[in-house]
């Protein structure tokens, strides 16, 4: 009897000890499913975290950088991964869209064929763009301002051609950048230092820039010091490598040229804009070009041309041009800058500096006989592959709040397009819940990569921005975000990045970015595939990520499971290490994050290159 006692015993104590761990199990799911705030789909998050660690996730993510050699393998052997394969050396800095060969089809009539024309997709590469032999990680900044590895950009075509001119020398293993440009060969610093005279640059109230021509961007590298980010934009190749060179160095840059189509930025989004001897025919067509710019530039804002034809009284001769030109061309900008409404504040040397009158409504009305023609446009940031008009862009009407906030306030200020409900679908009240959601989220990416804010990371882009909430929380002077504003999103905010003091970019990620191969440290992407997964592969967007990713750069992808499980599948033939992770809310959350490190290969390491 005692030992049946003894028995009976054990067994309740197991019963109840199984009772307890079901309910404590139960609890806790209910509590987790409570805190999710979703429910549905719940089931699916559960099986992936169930198996995550089985479906080729690498137990260890190195994002340290190395220069060279294998961070390790991805167990790869389903049969249905496909293998990527190497492109042919030859594709080294392969830009699709302004591919060389294709732009000499189309007619140099106003730069038509320096403009976007990207391949069909018949012709699209789908192999993996090699690095160039010996390519290194790029120099932290600010070292990275003056110094760029030559084997990253192999080119010394500008070191002869703007020799005198102060743009780059070649020294050994390195370029040197000295901060010189063609106007100003004794440094970009002593030229900002004539433009502040006139120009509030330093107090926060100048913080947005557009550089047009911007040759290797030492304007815009030497403004950063001074707070101020500028978004820069050249041809591809007017100068060898120019748009290239100002990447290494870690300065915001794109391939891009003012010719038909409208520049891919929101209206009013520049605090200034500046021209140094960039060669784009200001007075052609009526002044145009002067209306396009005048449609991203800020009431208030700055306009700085610098070179031709200013001064041209002194300079005519070593300009080799015909004095009579030169003064018909400057009384032409003269007479469109009157028409849009800008005030002419100093001409000093070949430097003229225009603003925009904050009253330009008022202005307009009182202009008798201006012939100045409104633009009938519904949408002012309607404008990917909308050609320009020969129209003034009326203004958006911001009212009172028109007047920003200096940077750094304006990072998290309430922006005026919001605060005037000009953005539909998006309150105030949403906007400070969306800077709150993405603290956390950045707080979280740091712990997943403590190399973040290091320095370690220079280019970063957000491959669909949203308000910016992803760049204000990481904003650094470690670091800059390129904000791209996807074409087919359903608000349109990049206006409100811009009043942020933030920088970004129109684009349909169904085609090739304009920027040169390797020129993003990290990518980030949330919600991106959600977006695209009836409109274009997946693998296209992956290929053009892997394009302009540095080796051993860093991707954080956040987006709902179903569609991260498609983007693994891809990834696991591209020679990326990757892992899938919980959403920092826990497990049961159907959003998840895969983070990835692209392995450092260059052309030559593998011999099985693609033919094409």
């Amino acid at each position: 009897m005692a030992n049946k006692s003894s028995g009976d015993n054990r067994t309740r104590t197991s019963v109840s000890i199984i009772i307890v761990a079901g309910l404590c199990c139960f609890f806790y799911l209910l509590g987790a499913w409570q805190r999710s705030g979703v429910g549905k789909g719940d089931s699916i998050a559960l099986a992936v975290t169930k198996t995550g660690e089985n479906c080729n996730i690498l137990p260890n993510l190195n994002f340290e950088t190395s220069h060279g050699g294998q961070a390790g393998s991805i167990d790869d052997s389903g049969t249905d991964i496909k293998k990527f394969k190497p492109c042919h050396p030859r594709y080294t800095d392969h830009t699709p869209c302004q591919d060389q060969k294709r732009a000499m089809h189309f007619s140099r009539e106003n730069m038509i064929y320096r403009e976007r024309h990207c391949p069909p997709q018949e012709k699209e590469l789908h192999c993996l763009i090699p690095a160039p032999k010996g390519y290194v990680t790029p120099f932290p900044w600010p070292k990275s301002r003056d110094y760029v590895p030559y084997a990253n950009a192999p080119y010394k075509s500008l070191t002869v051609e703007k020799a005198i001119q102060n743009w780059i020398q070649y020294e050994g293993n390195v370029f040197r950048f000295p901060g010189g440009g063609t106007q100003f060969p004794q440094g970009a610093d002593k030229y900002i230092d004539q433009l502040a005279s006139v120009i509030p640059i330093q107090n926060g109230t100048v913080r947005t820039a557009l550089d047009t021509g911007c040759g290797v961007a030492s304007w815009g590298a030497y403004l950063w010091k001074r707070n101020v980010i500028a978004m820069s934009f050249a041809p591809r190749d007017s100068h060898e490598a120019q748009v290239q060179f100002a990447l290494e160095r870690g300065v915001p840059a794109v391939i891009g040229v003012l010719g038909t189509v409208k520049m891919p930025y929101p209206s009013e989004a520049f605090d200034m804009a500046h021209c140094s001897r960039c060669l784009i025919p200001w007075r052609a067509a009526d002044g145009i070009l002067m209306m396009e710019v005048d449609r991203v530039l800020r009431a208030g804002g700055y306009w700085v041309l610098s070179g031709p034809p200013i001064n041209w009284k002194t300079n005519y001769k070593a300009w080799q041009r015909p004095k009579e030109d030169l003064q018909e061309e400057q009384r032409k900008i003269e007479e469109i800058a009157k028409r849009l409404c800008w005030e002419k504040k100093s001409e000093k040397g070949e430097t003229a500096i225009w603003q925009k009158r904050m009253d330009v409504e008022s202005c307009r009305s009182a202009q008798e006989d201006s012939k100045a023609t409104l633009c009938k446009s519904a949408d002012p940031d309607d404008v990917w592959y909308n050609k320009m008009e020969a129209c003034i862009t009326p203004s958006k009407g911001n009212g009172d709040d028109k007047v920003l906030k200096p940077f750094p306030e304006r990072l998290f200020a309430v922006p005026p397009r919001i605060a005037n409900g000009l953005v539909s679908g998006v309150s105030v009240e949403a906007y400070l819940e969306d800077n709150k959601k993405w603290k956390k989220h950045v707080s979280a990416y740091k712990k997943i990569n403590k190399l973040i804010d290091t320095g370690r990371y220079r280019n970063i882009m957000d491959m669909n921005s949203g308000v910016g909430g992803f760049a204000a929380a990481l904003q650094s002077p470690k670091l800059w975000v390129m904000n791209v504003m996807p074409t087919i999103a359903e608000k349109n905010t990049l206006g409100v990045i811009y009043e942020r003091g933030l920088i970004g970019i129109y684009h349909d990620w169904c085609e090739a970015f304009s920027t040169y191969p390797r020129t993003y440290d990290l990518i980030h992407a949330h919600g991106l595939f959600s977006l695209y997964k009836d409109k274009c592969d997946f693998e296209d967007i992956l290929l053009e990520m892997d394009r302009i990713l540095r080796p051993e750069g860093a991707v954080i992808l956040r987006d709902v499971v179903d569609e991260l499980i498609k983007v693994k599948k891809i990834i696991g033939g591209m020679r990326w290490d990757f892992k899938l992770m919980d959403h920092e809310d826990g497990p049961l959350v159907p959003e998840k994050i895969l983070v990835a490190v692209k392995r450092y290969w260059t052309a030559g390491d593998n011999n099985s290159t693609s033919t094409r």
